[in-house]
């Protein structure tokens, strides 16, 4: 007699990013998967690849790195305590993350908010200048 092999379980990596709360939406998962935020096992996947346990990810999200393993799958998400429990971080990629959040808060520490609102000449100089942070 053959036995029939049952195929692995799988989900999308767009949906499983969202279950596992990397990204608030399945379309923002999507978008960091297609611009090459997100790896597989060391290689650029599409959205649509289907991800199994155990595989190894690694994930950029804003100034954040994340090296994962994939525990558990899930295509609909969840609480926060249900999340952490289908990925295992590895230390190293929590070190560094720790690292570069302290040093983050310490570039942040002599920021001195004004203590008042602007006044209509410097809310003018401010327009001029235009959107710093979009440059």
């Amino acid at each position: 007699m053959t036995e029939l092999s049952l195929p692995l379980p799988s989900v999308r990596l767009d949906i499983w990013l969202w279950a596992a709360r990397f990204f608030k939406t399945r379309s923002l998962a999507k978008q960091a998967i297609e611009t090459g935020k997100v790896a597989v096992a060391g290689q650029r996947p599409k959205s649509s690849r289907a991800l199994r346990v155990g595989e190894q990810l690694a994930i950029d999200r804003g100034e954040e790195h994340f090296e994962v393993q994939v525990l558990g799958l899930s295509e609909q998400r969840g609480p926060a305590p249900v999340a952490h429990q289908l990925y295992a971080e590895s230390a190293e990629s929590k070190a560094r993350r720790a690292e570069q959040r302290a040093m983050r808060i310490a570039a942040r520490d002599g920021y001195k908010a004004p203590e008042h609102r602007p006044d209509k000449r410097a809310r003018k100089l401010i327009r001029a200048l235009g959107d710093l942070d979009a440059l």
